[in-house]
């Protein structure tokens, strides 16, 4: 085991930073689970990445909405058209908030 990079010492301080409560008898473990993990980022490093400019997304993204351009609005009749219930140019709902005796005004 002296050939690894990462000490028991060092997995009980990362787990402390973490607030993990890891039983001695498990530290061992860990620490080999996290020996391969490590080496691999560590490849992930070596990757020459000179000339590739940083991203968010794997493909490019575009904007995929229509121009913003000003038309004119529907007329009261053409919205009311498929309304279940109409007052005049408004709406006509069920009432949703409080009872008989929130309409008494």
């Amino acid at each position: 085991m002296s050939d690894q990079k990462i000490s028991l010492e060092q997995v009980r301080h990362v787990a402390k930073l973490a607030r993990l409560a890891i039983p001695e008898e498990k530290l061992v473990r860990f620490t080999n689970q996290l020996e391969p993990i490590l080496e691999y980022v560590a490849k992930i490093g070596e990757v020459d990445i000179t000339g590739v400019e940083p991203m968010a997304h794997a493909l490019p993204i575009h904007n995929v909405l229509r121009e913003d351009i000003a038309r004119p609005g529907l007329s009261v009749e053409q919205v009311l058209q498929n309304a279940p219930e109409s007052d005049g140019p408004f709406f006509k709902v069920p009432k949703v908030i409080g009872g008989d005796e929130d309409s008494a005004g």
